[in-house]
């Protein structure tokens, strides 16, 4: 068994994490043989899936530059992974050194080697918890940011590992609720919208690989995504392919990941 220094001792390294998974597709070292073989065997089915994630992880830096545009330095990345390079506060803070992040996330081993990264950062450090828990969230993330002005929001690659029971709308709108006019809020979601019928056998295959890991996948269609910027203005493209967003480069592949950004009024 995989022993480093950077792994808390209540991680079971035996057991695939989607965090880890993901930290695998972006070409990350922070993950355990367990994590790199359920990953391989979504390869084995779909191919394209490191792709995607690059590509979710372009909108993503694409987001971020644009809210610094518009004025918002401080940003709650919630669900936020393993870091690897690109992370918000790096795009961020290369802008505006004085730029505030908090990463969030229930996956100890992202937080542990968050705040290891973060330990000289004052304007970034990382919170063990989970979205879903939003009081507690806030709590802490109001340590380090200014609720009195603009935040923006990121939910990234996440939302798609929550079921509907645990009420995902009601924790969105409670952390925008928390947030003044001007914030905005930032979604990728995994969707099975485009998919063939060959495409979508292939996808329940892959569902049942992350049924084994610490968060099953709960799809939603276009109407299901936009429903999470109720009451919130829509940033043009909208509800779009992430690789669509606002591109920077041109690329032809199909990715089946909706993105989109919307603004507090």
């Amino acid at each position: 068994m995989e022993e480093l220094k950077w792994v808390p001792s209540t991680v079971d390294v035996t057991r695939p994490s989607v965090a880890r998974m993901y930290d695998y597709y972006l070409g990350g070292s922070h993950n355990f043989e367990a994590d790199r073989a359920a990953a391989k065997q979504v390869e084995q089915i779909f191919p394209g899936v490191a792709q995607s994630a690059q590509a979710n992880r372009s909108f993503l830096r694409r987001v971020v530059r644009h809210l610094m545009e518009q004025g918002v330095d401080q940003f709650l990345d919630l669900g936020s992974g393993i870091p690897t390079v690109g992370n918000v506060h790096e795009i961020a803070q290369h802008d505006n050194p004085d730029a505030r992040v908090v990463y969030v996330d229930f996956e100890p081993v992202a937080v542990s080697h968050s705040n290891a990264l973060l330990a000289d950062n004052p304007g970034a450090n990382a919170i063990l918890a989970d979205l879903r828990a939003t009081s507690a969230v806030l709590a802490g993330a109001r340590e380090t940011l200014d609720f009195s002005r603009p935040v923006g929001v990121l939910i990234i690659a996440a939302l798609h590992f929550i079921q509907d029971t645990d009420s995902p709308y009601e924790a969105v709108a409670e952390y925008m609720d928390a947030l003044p006019p001007g914030s905005y809020l930032a979604i990728t979601h995994a969707t099975w919208d485009t998919l063939n019928d060959e495409e979508r056998a292939e996808a329940e295959q892959i569902a049942k690989i992350y049924s084994s890991s610490d968060n099953k996948l709960k799809m939603r269609t276009h109407a299901e995504v936009t429903k999470f910027f109720d009451g919130m203005e829509m940033l043009e493209p909208g509800v779009v392919a992430v690789n669509d967003w606002r591109p920077d480069s041109f690329d032809e592949a199909h990715v089946g990941i909706y993105g989109a950004v919307a603004r507090k009024p």
